[in-house]
């Protein structure tokens, strides 16, 4: 049997020492992150990217990083989230219904209420060393594994 996947992306959008944010108003993972989301069937992965940033914040992001991934098995469908990075964008900010968005100092991200998980997963678009975050199962949670 062939295992199911459902492709995302994420973007870490760069302006000298600030970053992109978006608060999250979907339940599912509410709070700071950095826009993204679903690949549409057959679209490129870049591609996606590039639209769910401009569709999330205004800006047309160019010269985009693949930094790594993140992905985890749930109820027999592999999860793969595609992390960028881009200090490249055209474009007046503007917020859309996926949440307000606004820029922050690096340095101050983790002073703000980041959706959950979001702080550790700043090292797949951060660390060289790190080119994959695999969440396994495990036991009543699930374990991290940087890779």
């Amino acid at each position: 049997m062939a295992e199911q996947a459902v492709f995302m992306n994420m973007c870490m959008v760069c302006h000298g020492s600030k970053v992109l944010v978006q608060d999250r108003v979907k339940k599912d993972w509410a709070g700071i992150v950095f826009p993204g989301g679903h690949v549409e069937p057959g679209e490129p992965f870049t591609d996606a990217v590039i639209r769910e940033i401009r569709e999330e914040t205004g800006l047309t992001v160019s010269d985009l990083q693949l930094c790594g991934i993140k992905q985890w098995c749930e109820d027999d469908v592999r999860y793969v989230v595609f992390l960028y990075r881009t200090d490249s964008f055209t474009g007046e900010l503007c917020s859309s219904r996926e949440g307000k968005v606004f820029w922050v100092e690096r340095s101050e991200l983790k002073n703000y209420a980041l959706a959950s998980g979001f702080s550790e997963d700043l090292a797949g678009f951060e660390n060289e060393r790190i080119t994959e975050i695999f969440f396994r199962k495990s036991g009543e949670g699930w374990k991290r594994e940087n890779k």
